[in-house]
């Protein structure tokens, strides 16, 4: 199988690009009556509607509908040290182009122009990226490539996939379904603490299960 590990020479060439969509201008909403209790949104764009996203809580998991590209999560679930995030995620239906959705860490300032965090997508056409978002600006770590172990859409149209981030003390390693897709080293987040959560990008329909944070053994 392909190596998927980046090396640390792309690392220091990763440059800084404009977001793929404007930051939010105001601070991350709790959408009353559109979100599970103790969730906020921040949505990418400043002219985005709260009211055209939907998120759920529903069989033992939580179901997004976007609507508008958005991150996710409950502002008391901080990673820190070396823990494991992961989720399985299933896109019920095609879109109409390839939009990516996944899970983020190293979350700050998300209520704020400073927004910081790093996320890891997937989409339907069997590919992967790794991102970074600094304020305004996206960084592109890692970009969207092909891994035999992502599962496409195929003819029911729905297609699921398990993500998971395992961090830790020198690495931060990314997984597709239990196989390796990249590995970066830690320090490029600066901590890789912080708020987590997940990431669903526009018009999708996605229902995210097994939603779990691992924190180190004490």
């Amino acid at each position: 199988m392909r190596s998927f590990v980046l090396a640390a020479a792309l690392l220091g060439a990763a440059s800084a690009l404009p977001a793929q969509q404007p930051a939010a201008s105001g601070a991350a909403a709790p959408a009353a009556g559109r979100l599970p209790a103790g969730w906020l949104a921040r949505l990418d764009r400043p002219n985005a509607k709260l009211e055209d996203l939907k998120f759920e809580a529903m069989g033992g998991g939580y179901h997004v509908t976007t609507g508008p590209s958005t991150i996710l999560y409950d502002p008391g679930a901080r990673a820190s040290g070396n823990f494991t995030l992961s989720a399985t995620f299933t896109q019920m239906k095609p879109s109409n182009h390839p939009e990516g959705y996944g899970l983020f860490i190293d979350g700050g300032e998300l209520d704020g122009p400073g927004q910081n965090y790093a996320y890891f997508l997937v989409r339907q056409d069997g590919k992967a990226i790794v991102l970074h978002r600094a304020g305004a600006d996206v960084h592109r770590i890692m970009e969207w490539t092909d891994h035999p172990a992502i599962v496409k859409v195929g003819e029911s149209g729905k297609a699921t996939n398990t993500l998971s981030v395992a961090v830790g003390a020198d690495s931060v390693r990314f997984l597709v379904n239990g196989q390796p897709f990249t590995a970066i080293g830690r320090d490029h987040f600066g901590s890789a603490d912080g708020i987590y959560g997940l990431r669903v990008n526009h018009n999708l329909d996605v229902h995210v299960a097994d939603l779990k944070y691992t924190p180190p053994a004490p």
